[in-house]
């Protein structure tokens, strides 16, 4: 019998979720895992391209798009774990993070579930990895503004806590479903997803369950996760806006909670987010990425090979190794010297030369100063794909 079940939602992200199981593979190493993944998309082609590359990896392919919701439902009714964790394709797992989560969930008998700091692709901490219960102070505040202003502040920045230090384990209201590890047994005593939910507020939901029957929902800080957000979504910014906020406003209904003020909230949110994804378009588009090289790469000289192979049009010289074992101090003098003289179009992680958990700490000490990429031997892609 599996310790651990891990089930993964796919909505045509197959290169992510690639390296999400190549990721998988490392972190379950030494603990009795199962992986079922749902595949939301049926004909894109992703359970024909993953299957052969993930042999021991349970595909289920649905009919249609599910939801995220009835999709993990039914991920969980065919898994045996004692322990469950709801995934996201688009995340990259560093090597302990398994076992110490499951080591954190284990040593306390109250705690309901579990989530985990992360970061994005920019180094950058998601906020999303600690948040409240949705109420209408707490949207007015993110909504108008109040919460960026005052990042800090228990009352403005409540609804991301931003109160409580992001490198300390805390008991918080919200599992964000990107990684939501929580016992079988709390599940079958509080019930899975509703299914209500179709996409985005359904880990609000059992957050909100799970802590009305008692147990604590913990945020945890001993191990961390890349998540590139939102790649299924986020070509469909306003749909993704009214589908956030109309999660909302249903969690708000169920629970029978102050929701009048909520509602115009919601309705002011979706106005200034509308207009705030057209004109980040226009913005975007005038600042078109220049696509000319050099690469830097931290990897061996393999994967130096392996990455120049990808872009033959280019000579020998456009890409710099920086070797992967250097000191962290030496690969950041380093990239400061060469950022002088030269503009770095990206910077390449070779996650079979340099571990995960090492790349985050880098990304998290240099931010958004370069533009990060990741390649695995043998991937189809180096991720995040290139923007047209």
């Amino acid at each position: 019998m599996p310790v651990l079940s891990i089930i993964l939602v796919n909505y045509k992200v197959p290169y992510f979720l690639e390296q999400c199981l190549l990721s998988v593979e490392k972190a379950a190493t030494g603990l009795a895992v199962e992986v079922i993944v749902v595949d939301n998309a049926p004909g894109d082609g992703s359970i024909e391209y993953l299957a052969p590359r993930f042999p021991s990896v349970r595909f289920l392919e649905a009919d249609q798009n599910l939801g995220f919701a009835k999709a993990c439902n039914w991920g969980f009714r065919e898994s045996r774990g004692c322990y469950i964790l709801f995934l996201n394709p688009d995340t990259i797992l560093s090597e302990d993070c398994l076992h110490r989560s499951i080591d954190f969930l284990s040593e306390k008998p109250q705690a309901g579930a579990l989530g985990i700091r992360m970061i994005d692709g920019t180094g950058n901490f998601l906020p999303e990895s600690k948040r409240a219960f949705p109420h209408p102070a707490t949207a007015f505040y993110k909504i108008s503004g109040l919460a960026t202003l005052f990042p800090r502040s228990p009352r403005f920045a409540r609804y991301h806590l931003g109160h409580l230090s992001p490198f300390s384990d805390q008991a918080i209201d919200v599992i964000a479903g990107a990684y939501f590890l929580v016992r079988r047994s709390v599940l079958e005593q509080v019930g899975l997803f509703d299914e209500q939910f179709f996409m985005y507020g359904e880990d609000i939901d059992l957050s909100y369950r799970i802590q009305q029957a008692g147990y604590t929902n913990y945020y945890f800080s001993g191990s961390s996760i890349l998540h590139f957000k939102g790649e299924s979504t986020k070509k469909q910014n306003i749909r993704y806006v009214k589908l956030f906020y109309g999660a909302m406003s249903l969690f708000v209904k169920k629970h029978r909670l102050p929701n009048r003020m909520f509602t115009v909230g919601i309705q002011i949110g979706i106005g200034l987010r509308a207009m705030m994804a057209f004109l980040g378009r226009g913005a975007s588009r005038a600042k078109k990425k220049d696509l000319r090289f050099p690469v830097v790469v931290i990897g061996i000289e393999k994967s130096l090979l392996e990455i120049q192979n990808r872009y033959p049009e280019q000579s020998p010289e456009a890409f710099i190794r920086l070797e992967p074992d250097a000191p962290a101090e030496v690969l950041t003098r380093r990239l400061h010297e060469l950022n002088k003289r030269i503009r770095i179009n990206d910077l390449i992680f070779c996650l079979d030369d340099v571990t995960h958990r090492q790349t985050f700490l880098l990304m998290e000490q240099w931010r958004d100063r370069f533009p990060y990429r990741f390649y695995s031997s043998g991937a189809a892609t180096i991720l995040p794909l290139r923007k047209a």
